[in-house]
C-alpha cells in the first residue's frame, strides 16, 4: 500500500472517493496516467500495488463511492495497461465481478461499466472468466433496476462480439464441461429476462465452430421445451428458432444421444400447451426415423406419448401422431435387441381406457401387429391384456369392437385359447345382460367370421350345456337361435341344418347344438324346422303341453312366427304347397298355431299363411296316421325298400331313429331340461312369496290391531288366490 501511494497523490485518492461523479471520474484520469507510465516502465511491483489499493479499499470498502471510485479505478488501470493488461487481469476482474452482487444500485451499475471497459481492453483475454462473467451477467438480466439492466445489456453484447469474433474461446480457454450444470441450474428459470438471455447465449455458442454445444443438448433440452410455452411471443419464438437449429444439426449429425432426449421428448409430447407438444412430436417424428437402434429401448414410452396425440384436438398434432405411429409400427425390431414386447403391450392395454376412439384403435392396431409379428411373447403376457380386451367389447365404437374381436381371433388360433376366449365370453355376456342385448349380435357374428362358424356354434353350445343359470341360459340361445336364424355370415351352417336328415355333418351339428338349445322351446323347435326334422318339432310343440304359457313364451312364440315370414324360411314355406307330403310340417305349425291367443298378430299371420295351404294333395289316411299314438313309428315304403317319414326325409333305424339321430332320445332330453327350468322357475317365486309374506308379518305387528269384519271372515276367494303358478291374471 506504500508503494502505491508513493506514486498516486494523496488528492487522487481523495478525489476516488468523492460524492460527485466528475471528481471520481477525474481522478480515474489520473490513475491511468499512472499506470501507463509504469507500465512504460515495466515496472509491474507497482502497477500490482496500485491495484492492491483500488481493490482494498476501494471496491470492499463499507462506503459506497468508495467502492464507486474504486471501480472506475480498475477500469482506468487497465486502460491504461492497455496490452499488457492480460497480466494482471487476475487482480482486476474479481473485486469487479464481486462488485455486481453490491446491494447499492449504483455500484452494480459502475461495475457494468467498469468490466465493459475493461473488456474492450482485453477483449479475448478475459474468455478465462466466461463462467463468472455469465453467471454475474443472468442476475443482472433480471436487476429491479432499469439502468442495470440497460448497462448489462450492452455488456452481455460485447461479451457476444468477443466471444464469436475470438479465436482464443477454445477448449483450451474454456471449459464446455464446467458451464454446462451453470446453464442448466438455470433454464427453468422463470424471469423473461434470463430466459432471453439464456437463450441468446445457447444461440451465440452453438455458432462457436469448437464448442459442440449438440453433444451437451440433453442437458438443457428440456429448458428450451419449458420456453414454448412462455408468454411472451419473442421468448417462444427464440426458444423455436434454438431448436429448429439444433433439429436441423441433429439430422446432420453421425452421432447423436438420442435415448436421453427421447426421455424428455416423451414428457413434453403430454404438454399442455398446444405449440410444446406439436414441436415435441415433430422432434419424435424425426428421431423415429433417424434413431436406429438406440431408440429401440425407448419404443414403449414413445409410443405412449404418440397414442394420445393421434386424438388431439390440434389437426398438426394428429397429423404428425399418426406419421409416426406408421413410421414405428413399420420397424422391424427383435426382443434380442432391446425391443420390450410387454412394455408396448402395457402401453397399448393402458390406451385401451382412453377416451378418445382414434386413440384406442391405434392401439388395437399394435396389439394385432404384436401379435402377428411376436405371438409367443404376446401369449405368454396373454393374462395382463385379456381383461382389458374382453372390456373392450363393451366400446361405444364398432370399430373399436370389431378391431378387439380380430384381436381376439388371432389369439384364439390356438386350441386351448379358442375355448378360454368364448368361456370368458359366456361369462361376460352373464355378468353384462346389456352387452348381450346390445352388441351380442355383433360379436358372435363377427367370431363366426374369423373362426369358422360351426367351430363357434360347436363351442358355445358345449359350454352352454353345462350352465348352472338357467335363466341366462335360456337368454343365451335364445341371441344365439336368433343370429343363426338371420344371420348372412351364418349362410353355410343353416344350410348345413339344413340337410340333418341326410348328411352326416348335419347331423353331428344339429345333435351337438340340440343339447343346449333345450335350454328355449322356441329355440329347439327353431332348430328342428330348420333342419326339416317336421315329425320331431310336431312332437316337440305337443310336449309344451305342460308349459306354463306366460309372456315370456309368448313373445318368444311371436318372434318365431315372424321369422317364419322371412326369406330364411321361404323353402319352409313352398313345401306347404305340397301339404300330403309334409303333413308334419302342417301340423307342427298348427301346434303353433293352438297356442297362440287368438287375438294376437302372430296368430293373424300364421293363420292367414295356414290359410293358403291347397287342400288337393291332402290324404286324409296320412292325416289320420299323424294323429295316432307315437308319431315316430309311421313310416311308407317305397318300391325301392327304403323307408322315409311322411315329410319325405330318409329313415335309417325305424322309427325312433332318423340317420342315426335317437328323436325319441332327444325330446326325452328336452323335456328333462324344461322341467328343470320349470322347477327353477318354482323356487324363484317361492322364494319372493317368502319375502313377501315375511314383508307383511314384519308390517302387521308394526299397525294397530283390528278387529276384522265379517266381510273378511265369509267373503269368498278371489280369483287371484285360485292362480296356479306362472298364470296370468286376466
Amino acid at each position: 500500500m506504500a508503494d502505491a501511494l508513493s506514486v498516486i497523490p494523496a488528492s487522487v485518492v481523495r478525489n476516488l472517493s468523492d460524492k460527485l461523479y466528475e471528481k471520481r471520474k477525474n481522478a480515474a484520469l489520473e490513475v491511468e496516467g499512472i499506470v501507463k507510465q509504469l507500465a512504460v516502465a515495466g515496472d509491474h511491483d507497482k502497477i500490482t500495488a496500485v491495484i492492491n489499493l483500488l481493490t482494498t479499499e476501494f471496491t470492499y470498502s463499507a462506503q459506497a463511492n468508495h467502492r464507486k471510485g474504486g471501480l472506475i479505478g480498475l477500469a482506468a488501470a487497465t486502460v491504461g495497461l492497455t496490452s499488457e493488461a492480460a497480466q494482471h487481469l487476475e487482480q482486476i476482474v474479481p473485486p469487479v465481478l464481486n462488485s455486481f452482487s453490491d446491494q447499492d444500485s449504483r455500484v452494480r451499475y459502475y461495475a457494468c461499466e467498469a468490466l465493459y471497459n475493461i473488456a474492450k481492453v482485453v477483449r479475448g483475454d478475459f474468455i478465462v472468466f466466461f463462467n463468472q462473467i455469465f453467471d454475474a451477467l443472468c442476475k443482472l438480466s433480471a436487476d429491479s433496476d432499469a439502468n442495470v439492466q440497460s448497462a448489462a445489456h450492452l455488456l452481455d453484447r460485447l461479451v457476444k462480439d468477443i466471444v464469436t469474433e475470438s479465436d482464443q474461446f477454445s477448449s483450451f480457454f474454456f471449459s464446455i464441461e464446467e458451464f454446462i450444470p451453470l446453464l442448466r441450474e438455470r433454464m427453468n428459470v422463470l424471469n423473461p429476462y434470463v430466459r432471453q438471455f439464456l437463450v441468446g447465449w445457447i444461440t451465440v455458442l452453438d455458432s462457436v465452430p469448437d464448442i459442440d454445444m449438440l453433444g451437451f443438448l440433453p442437458d438443457f433440452l428440456d429448458g428450451l421445451f419449458n420456453m414454448l410455452s412462455d408468454s411472451s411471443h419473442e421468448i417462444r419464438q427464440q426458444a423455436d428458432s434454438a431448436l429448429s437449429e439444433f433439429l436441423q444439426e441433429i439430422k446432420n449429425s453421425p452421432s447423436v444421444d438420442y435415448g436421453r432426449m427421447a426421455e424428455i421428448l416423451v414428457q413434453r409430447a403430454g404438454s399442455v400447451d398446444e405449440f410444446t407438444r406439436l414441436t415435441a412430436i415433430t422432434w419424435i417424428n424425426e428421431f423415429v426415423k433417424l434413431g436406429g437402434d438406440q431408440l429401440v429401448p425407448y419404443y414403449a414410452d414413445i409410443l405412449g406419448a404418440i397414442l394420445p396425440c393421434i386424438s388431439d384436438k390440434e389437426e398438426k398434432i394428429r397429423v404428425v401422431a399418426r406419421e409416426t405411429n406408421e413410421e414405428l409400427r413399420s420397424i422391424q425390431a427383435d426382443p434380442a435387441e432391446g425391443f420390450d414386447v410387454g412394455a408396448i403391450l402395457d402401453i397399448a392395454r393402458r390406451q385401451l381406457n382412453s377416451e378418445w376412439e382414434a386413440t384406442r384403435i391405434e392401439a388395437l392396431h399394435w396389439i394385432s401387429s404384436l401379435l402377428n409379428r411376436h405371438r409367443s411373447e404376446v401369449l405368454s403376457s396373454l393374462n395382463d391384456i385379456f381383461h382389458a380386451l374382453l372390456k373392450a367389447l363393451s366400446d361405444p365404437s364398432d370399430e373399436v369392437v370389431l378391431l378387439v374381436l380380430e384381436v381376439h381371433a388371432g389369439i384364439a388360433k390356438d386350441p386351448q385359447h379358442f375355448r378360454q376366449l368364448l368361456v370368458f365370453l359366456v361369462h361376460t355376456f352373464r355378468e353384462d345382460n346389456s352387452l348381450l342385448e346390445k352388441r351380442g349380435a355383433l360379436i358372435i357374428r363377427r367370431l363366426c367370421v374369423l373362426l369358422d362358424a360351426e367351430r363357434v356354434y360347436r363351442e358355445f353350445s358345449t359350454i352352454l350345456e353345462g350352465e348352472s343359470d338357467l335363466d341366462f341360459a335360456s337368454i343365451m340361445v335364445q341371441a344365439l337361435n336368433l343370429i343363426l336364424l338371420t344371420s348372412s355370415e351364418l349362410s353355410e351352417l343353416r344350410n348345413l341344418l339344413k340337410h340333418s336328415l341326410v348328411n352326416p355333418a348335419g347331423k353331428d351339428l344339429f345333435v351337438s347344438l340340440y343339447a343346449s338349445w333345450c335350454h328355449s322351446p322356441m329355440a329347439i323347435i327353431s332348430l328342428c324346422l330348420l333342419a326339416q326334422t317336421y315329425q320331431h318339432s310336431s312332437a316337440v310343440i305337443q310336449s309344451l303341453v305342460g308349459e306354463d304359457i306366460n309372456v315370456k313364451f309368448l313373445v318368444q312364440l311371436d318372434k318365431l312366427i315372424r321369422l317364419l315370414e322371412t326369406p330364411i324360411f321361404a323353402y319352409l314355406r313352398l313345401q306347404l304347397l305340397e301339404p300330403g307330403r309334409y303333413i308334419w310340417l302342417l301340423k307342427a305349425l298348427n301346434g303353433l298355431l293352438m297356442l297362440l291367443p287368438q287375438q294376437s298378430a302372430a296368430f293373424k299371420i300364421l293363420r292367414t299363411r295356414l290359410k293358403t295351404v291347397p287342400s288337393y294333395s291332402f290324404n286324409g289316411e296320412q292325416f289320420r296316421r299323424t294323429s295316432s299314438g307315437n308319431p315316430y313309428q309311421i313310416l311308407h315304403h317305397m318300391p325301392s325298400g327304403s323307408q322315409i317319414n311322411e315329410d319325405g326325409d330318409g329313415m335309417q333305424d325305424g322309427g325312433n331313429s332318423h340317420n342315426g339321430i335317437n328323436f325319441a332320445l332327444r325330446l326325452q332330453q328336452f323335456e328333462q331340461m324344461q322341467y328343470q327350468h320349470r322347477m327353477h322357475a318354482q323356487a324363484q317365486a317361492q322364494s319372493r312369496n317368502s319375502s313377501t309374506t315375511s314383508l307383511s308379518k314384519e308390517v302387521q305387528r308394526n299397525e294397530e290391531p283390528r278387529r276384522p269384519s265379517s266381510s273378511d271372515m265369509s267373503g269368498p276367494p278371489s280369483r287371484s288366490s285360485k292362480r296356479g303358478p306362472g298364470q296370468l291374471q286376466l
